[in-house]
């Protein structure tokens, strides 16, 4: 994914004059303020002010990783980052977000690396370990995976991602009651979360053997892409029929052809 020309390579923007008595790098200071806060507007009109103070170099190129990393811009915010460690290599705050970067846009292998960099270095944040829980369940190092995620609960023992997370490792190993058990957890966690809710119904209606039922007032969308779900989930415990049944009723709920069904039911129909 790429950045607008806004962040193309320098800023490419007329740069705005910046306020008597404030340069550069108080700007830039600023910026990362705004960026932390998720006020991403406003970081990035305070970048632009920065460059028509003079900012320029690594200073620079930080806030606009971090600017590129906070927008959901991936694939340009890893890109940044691995700039930067070339000069900082150990860095942990850069091989943090340069890791998760990584493992965002798929490049598992190149996450992984950054990521055992990251706990190396000693004082790694519960983020670096919960993503090394995600990355040991794609190799199926199930073991490894819950060391992982409990050290990311015992140093955030609040968040949910981690308890979502570990919900998902029971799922892939066909445990459906505990990963019901810790996408529960996660519920209660962050209460606000559609997809913690979705995961979580999910688990309840396999355990229950039922297909989900339409909640009251519920999309079409919505019901369809929780059936398809519900036929995932049923290939993952081996039961075809069923997987059939819950990608059959997706087509039908959606009330439009629901391509991601209708591809997952040609697939299990295959003889």
């Amino acid at each position: 994914m790429i950045w607008p020309l806004l962040f193309a390579t320098q800023v490419a923007v007329s740069p705005v004059p910046a306020p008597v008595g404030q340069g550069a790098h108080d700007l830039l200071v600023a910026a990362r303020t705004a960026i932390q806060g998720q006020r991403l507007a406003e970081g990035t009109a305070i970048v632009a002010r920065a460059v028509g103070a003079g900012a320029s170099g690594p200073e620079l190129d930080r806030v606009i990783a971090d600017l590129a990393f906070a927008s959901g811009r991936f694939a340009e915010a890893r890109v940044r980052y691995e700039a930067l460690l070339k000069v900082r290599p150990s860095d942990r705050s850069l091989l943090e977000p340069a890791a998760i970067a990584a493992l965002k846009i798929g490049e598992t292998d190149r996450a992984y690396v950054l990521l055992s960099k990251a706990e190396a270095a000693g004082g790694a944040s519960w983020r670096v370990w919960n993503a090394l829980g995600v990355l040991n369940d794609f190799k199926s190092d199930w073991a490894k995976a819950d060391e992982c995620y409990d050290e990311a609960v015992r140093l955030a023992p609040k968040e949910a991602g981690p308890m979502n997370n570990r919900g998902w490792s029971y799922l892939l190993r066909g445990d459906w009651r505990r990963a019901s058990d810790y996408f529960e957890r996660a519920s209660v966690l962050d209460p606000g979360s559609k997809r913690i809710a979705d995961n979580a119904r999910l688990a309840r209606d396999v355990i229950a053997a039922d297909l989900p039922k339409r909640a009251p007032a519920e999309s079409d969308e919505s019901i369809a892409a929780r059936l398809n779900d519900a036929g995932v989930a049923a290939l993952i415990l081996g039961d075809q029929p069923r997987a059939v049944a819950a990608f059959t009723h997706a087509l039908d709920a959606s009330g439009t052809w629901y391509k991601r069904a209708a591809k997952n039911l040609e697939a299990v129909s295959r003889p």
